[in-house]
């Protein structure tokens, strides 16, 4: 079965970059790349389509223009428009090899600033957190690679059914609200400092928590790294997104940024980011603060938390994540640094 797995495998990566019809058709395709590309854009978006649906994602199944799967394929079919001319796999390596070089020899250390030692103790304390968000089976099959199956249900609670309303319900979870249950279990917390969180996910949607921790003074956002099909595809929206100067309110506005860095980013625009990541950090705005340029609404939760005269008042706030998630915490993060002034901003993006 393994084998007959790899070899599957192998032929449809075979297939993909050098199938027969693409080698019979080599010369068209050489003075014509639209139709090199919409011929990898089809195989692609077909064969992404085929995983997700075999991942139990049978919405996908259905082809619609211009949704994120079209998105992605329509990405991968342009990059891989270099076989038109007739250069090799190793040939486009090896380029990309020597920019990278190149890029790296220009660069210089004198501008490098050494990173203040109360940061990097809040990232060793914190980091838990990013990676407590991984509620799926991947933080287990980390830890415990043959026995994950068996660690990860015992964490989603599944033992322990009677305690399932005791867990606060987060938008998606499961019946058992085992992805609470796995959060609060692997922090060793309490269920009453999980206030909101989310599971479920749709187009350009992360998974996030949000925690108040009252004898730190702190509310954390974890955000969740890739762990789902959907997660993916935000990953492999990688065109570029122009960012507009609400989401750079935080450096903009906030009365804590110099004035010299404010000018710099006013004089600098336009500035861009990853489509798939401004996308999602904007949703996760959405969710946490409310619907951007609503008169109508007076703050959104996490304002009635550190408000004036609420709950966690004075309360450092962290915006914590891991991979996909970290990107996603240093745009949400830099966003609401000038709507709730006090706070203390962390984003763990690791390389």
């Amino acid at each position: 079965m393994l084998s007959f797995l790899v070899t599957a495998c192998c032929i449809a990566f075979l297939q993909c970059c050098a199938g027969s019809d693409v080698l019979r058709w080599r010369f068209y395709y050489a003075s014509q790349d639209d139709a090199w590309k919409a011929h990898y854009q089809e195989i692609f978006d077909h064969g992404i389509r085929e995983a997700l649906c075999c991942m139990g994602r049978i919405e996908y199944l259905t082809v619609i223009e211009d949704d994120e799967v079209y998105s992605v394929a329509k990405l991968l079919g342009d990059l891989v428009a270099y076989r038109a001319s007739g250069t090799g796999h190793l040939e486009l390596l090896t380029g990309l090899a020597l920019l990278q070089k190149h890029g790296q020899a220009s660069k210089s250390s004198e501008h490098f600033v050494e990173a203040p030692v109360e940061h990097l103790q809040a990232a060793l304390a914190f980091h838990k957190f990013a990676e407590a968000a991984y509620t799926g089976p991947l933080l287990d099959f980390g830890r415990n690679p043959f026995v994950f199956p068996c660690v990860w249900l015992h964490r989603q609670g599944v033992l322990t059914p009677w305690t399932r309303k005791r867990r606060p319900t987060l938008d998606g979870d499961n019946w058992l609200r085992g992805h609470a249950a796995a959060f609060i279990n692997f922090l060793n917390l309490p269920s009453e400092v999980l206030r909101r969180g989310r599971v479920r996910q749709k187009k350009c949607e992360a998974a996030y928590f949000v925690v108040v921790l009252h004898e730190l003074r702190t509310v954390v956002i974890a955000v969740r790294g890739t762990e789902t099909p959907e997660d993916l595809i935000i990953d492999g929206l990688g065109r570029e997104r122009s960012l507009t100067e609400v989401d750079l309110d935080g450096l903009i506005n906030s009365s804590f940024i110099h004035p010299s860095i404010k000018k710099r980013v006013k004089s600098s625009f336009p500035h861009f980011g990853h489509s798939g990541i401004v996308e999602t950090a904007r949703d996760l705005y959405t969710q946490i603060e409310g619907y951007p340029g609503d008169e109508s609404q007076s703050g959104g939760f996490v304002s009635s938390l550190l408000g004036v005269g609420c709950e966690c008042e004075g309360y450092n706030l962290r915006v914590v994540g891991h991979s996909l998630g970290g990107s996603i915490a240093a745009l949400l993060g830099i966003r609401v640094w000038f709507p709730l002034f006090d706070i203390l901003l962390f984003a763990c993006i690791p390389c």
